[in-house]
């Protein structure tokens, strides 16, 4: 590698170290993925709920199910306790709500906190729910049951809509908590006073239920329209992880607590060969610069090193300075009849090859068709033929003779269809 190359490779590497030294410095985005796994740390991640619920129960009474529940369920013997779902949307099919429900009735308690719910659910409890769409504005819940109350009220400001219960069964079914929200007037209302919450009952529409318990059989059934109440945000927000402690109340902690990680936006899932390696940040950037290398190794490495061919000049064409030779040759010994021959052989052998006629007889017929086709007059056609008729009679011809036939020849070839040959 020459120097100038090494220069290029020096600052290409320096280019990459400070690539990455700032996109290693820079500050991470937060990220509002609505994710739900007890893994993640983001804000709408269970970590912090699931480290904690292992302080509240006893840690072997925590069993993490990362399969459906149809599968787990069927496939295990003497499951008993508490399954709870949490996640921004839970869909099961027919089969696998069966045997949940059939679970349940035995005994068990289901408990699922999501934004929406089976229909097939909602008529077996005689139950329905509505979304409320309120932009920019604070939703207020509350626990009904007056033990567990605390605060008075809970505060999240990080979603656009509501969602509670328009219908219940209200002989089966117990009111767990509820939800207020204002219209997004009263909420800026509140901001310019500097309010935290808004306390006037004008402002807010109150008691929407949003968490119920029926029961079902020998179980129970608890459903809750709030599941952000279990995540890291609204748990790591005083007083607010009073409220979710309260929910948590209504499990027996004598039993286990099967938690599923199988319904979960933010579950994991390997779709790639590559999936460690881009999912760890240092292994990543490794995987890049080895790409970048090998792309400057192909680009200053990767051509042929071999001496350099030698541009071999194709022949000149000599033929214009032979002809010009040989007339100096014959203009020098004055021989001027050869010369207008040759002259003639020339334009003879013009008009066979852009004209497209044949020279063999000239007559009448040839003269008019030569006229038409060269753009020219008979008589000047005429003219030309006869002064070559005469050259070619005779012996001996002056210098003076020799330029008028070049002049005739120039004259005539100078028209336009010539001149577009």
């Amino acid at each position: 590698m020459n120097k100038k190359g090494k220069i290029y490779v020096i600052i290409t590497v320096i280019a990459i170290l400070a690539i990455v030294f700032f996109e290693y410095t820079k500050p991470q985005k937060l990220n509002w993925f609505q994710s739900y796994a007890k893994q993640h740390k983001i804000p709408f991640g269970t970590y912090v709920f699931h480290d904690q619920l292992k302080r509240i129960f006893s840690e072997e009474h925590i069993i993490d199910v990362n399969r459906p529940p149809y599968e787990y369920l069927t496939t295990k013997d003497s499951i008993s306790g508490t399954y709870i779902f949490v996640n921004n949307s839970i869909e099961f099919d027919d089969v696998e709500l069966d045997e949940l429900l059939d679970w349940t009735s035995k005994g068990n308690t289901l408990f699922i906190a999501s934004e929406s719910f089976n229909e097939k659910l909602m008529d077996t409890i005689n139950a329905n729910y509505i979304n409320v769409f309120n932009y920019g504005s604070n939703f207020y819940v509350e626990l009904k049951n007056k033990h567990l109350i605390k605060d008075s009220i809970y505060v999240f400001d990080k979603d656009n809509a509501i969602r509670y219960f328009n219908a219940i069964d209200t002989l089966q079914t117990s009111v767990l908590g509820t939800v207020s929200y204002s219209n997004k007037v009263d909420s800026l209302k509140a901001q310019i006073s500097h309010l935290k919450t808004v306390t006037d009952s004008t402002h807010l529409y109150r008691d929407n239920i949003n968490v119920i318990r029926q029961p079902f059989g020998k179980g129970t059934i608890i459903l809750s329209m709030f599941p952000q109440a279990f995540t890291n945000y609204f748990v790591l927000k005083t007083p607010n992880h009073n409220y979710t402690a309260g929910l948590l109340s209504y499990i027996d902690d004598t039993k286990p607590v099967y938690l599923d990680a199988y319904y979960k936006s933010g579950k994991i899932m390997y779709t790639s060969p590559l999936y460690v390696l881009l999912n760890t940040k240092q292994l990543k950037w490794a995987y890049y610069m080895m790409l970048i290398g090998v792309f400057v190794y192909v680009i200053f490495e990767g051509k042929r090193k071999q001496r350099a061919i030698p541009i071999v000049e194709p022949l000149k064409n000599q033929s214009l300075d032979f002809t010009r030779t040989i007339a100096n040759m014959y203009y020098e010994k004055g021989n001027h009849l050869e010369i207008a021959r040759h002259k003639i052989q020339h334009f003879l052998d013009y008009v066979r090859s852009h004209l497209h006629l044949s020279t063999d007889t000239v007559d009448d017929d040839f003269l008019e068709h030569l006229a038409a086709r060269s753009n020219n007059t008979i008589q000047d056609t005429e003219l030309l033929f006869k002064a070559i008729d005469r050259i070619n009679k005779a012996t001996h011809i002056t210098q003076k003779e020799l330029e008028a036939m070049n002049s005739l020849v120039e004259t005539f070839k100078s028209n336009n269809t010539w001149k577009n040959l």
